[in-house]
């Protein structure tokens, strides 16, 4: 009976922090850059995903390096939260399924 109260307990901080990653993931911007060489010449796109399909967004020969360091930094950020949310949503069914469980005496 404890240990049930404990799992629930435990089931509603791993909602909580799922919950998290996901709106910080939405905080990042979207995308991320590419540096193509055509001819010769450095290209910079921006690349994202929308229903499906690629989609590159010309950004122009130079890039700002404040941009580029920030799209350098969400990218890190998006694999480490992904990471994470991936490791809680396993948590979460773990002890969904836990819950599910019979109680024996």
């Amino acid at each position: 009976m404890v240990i049930k109260s404990v799992l629930r307990e435990e089931l509603k901080n791993s909602l909580r922090i799922k919950r998290n990653y996901e709106k910080e993931l939405k905080k990042l911007p979207e995308g991320s850059l590419l540096k193509k060489q055509i001819k010769g010449y450095s290209y910079y796109y921006l690349v994202s995903r929308n229903n499906g399909k690629v989609k590159f967004a010309y950004k122009g020969k130079t890039i700002s390096p404040k941009l580029a360091d920030k799209y350098k930094n969400a990218k890190t950020l998006r694999a480490k939260y992904r990471s994470l949310l991936s490791s809680v949503k396993k948590q979460i069914k773990f002890l969904r399924g836990a819950l599910r469980g019979r109680e024996s005496i």
